[in-house]
């Protein structure tokens, strides 16, 4: 992770991309939203959605995972040419989470984020925080999930 003093607002990162896998959908929801339009294609075909869709938790769940793996893989770059690394502290939270079409099985969803805001923190000094626009975009390019990240990243030390 680059220092908070190093990102920029306007900033891109591809975090990767993700085939959702019908056994793989039906897991998942076994395991974390057992609704039956993740459970079972034929009860997911008389749903709303007509056939069997991802839980929008799960888009948000391989969304996280890709962008720890990325960030993981910049780090590991940075040490190997012998750059300083920051660190990222906690995440406060996300906002403004929307899931804008569903995931069915079958679907390649790549994931991104964009940098929308940088703020100083006078209450820890040390540390700067950093807004991110998360995206995740189908085969189709059509946007199917959107939401704001903020995490504290380490500030350059003096």
């Amino acid at each position: 992770m680059s220092y908070f003093e190093d990102l920029g607002i306007g900033e891109q990162t591809v975090y990767g991309g993700h085939t959702f896998g019908a056994n793989e959908i039906k897991a998942f929801a076994a395991r974390f939203d057992p609704q039956p339009f993740h459970l079972d294609e034929e009860a997911a075909v008389r749903s709303l959605f007509g056939a069997l869709c991802a839980s929008g938790w799960h888009t948000v769940a391989i969304c996280m995972r890709l962008l720890v793996d990325c960030r993981n893989r910049e780090d590991e770059a940075s040490r190997a040419q012998g750059k300083p690394v920051a660190q990222a502290g906690p995440s406060p939270g996300v906002r403004e989470l929307k899931w804008l079409k569903p995931v069915y099985a079958g679907d390649t969803i790549n994931y991104a984020g964009e940098i929308v805001e940088l703020r100083e923190l006078k209450s820890r000094p040390q540390w700067g925080l950093m807004t991110v626009r998360n995206t995740g975009t189908n085969q189709r390019g059509e946007p199917v999930l959107s939401f704001l990240g903020t995490v504290l990243v380490e500030r350059r030390p003096a």
